[in-house]
């Protein structure tokens, strides 16, 4: 029976982590690019759309569409370091708490 108090408590003691973790995630930006750096996307680690820089020399009615496309390519360039940021920290979080391979959290 020690052995389950000890991981409740473990598993207490990790939920007040995530907390911590998905307040802190809403602050760590991340920075996605595309066409050389041309376009940059900012997101939270969360996935929330901070910002758009869009270099001068892509600013032409003709080339319009390549700056939309571009645009979608450096948001996922975001969203994929977004999620790598989640996992590390998901991994912090979760270390010397026995789960089952392939567990993930949040549930």
């Amino acid at each position: 029976m020690k052995d389950i108090m000890g991981i409740m408590k473990q598993a207490q003691a990790m939920q007040a982590r995530m907390q911590e973790m998905q307040q802190e995630l809403e602050t760590v930006e991340v920075q996605g690019q595309s066409g050389g750096g041309l376009v940059r996307v900012t997101l939270t680690a969360k996935g929330m759309m901070k910002g758009v820089a869009i270099d001068d020399s892509l600013m032409k009615v003709e080339e319009k569409e390549i700056v939309e496309d571009l645009i979608v390519t450096a948001h996922e360039d975001a969203r994929k370091k977004a999620e790598r940021v989640m996992e590390e920290k998901m991994k912090s979080v979760t270390a010397g708490l026995p789960l089952p391979p392939g567990m993930k959290l949040p549930f």
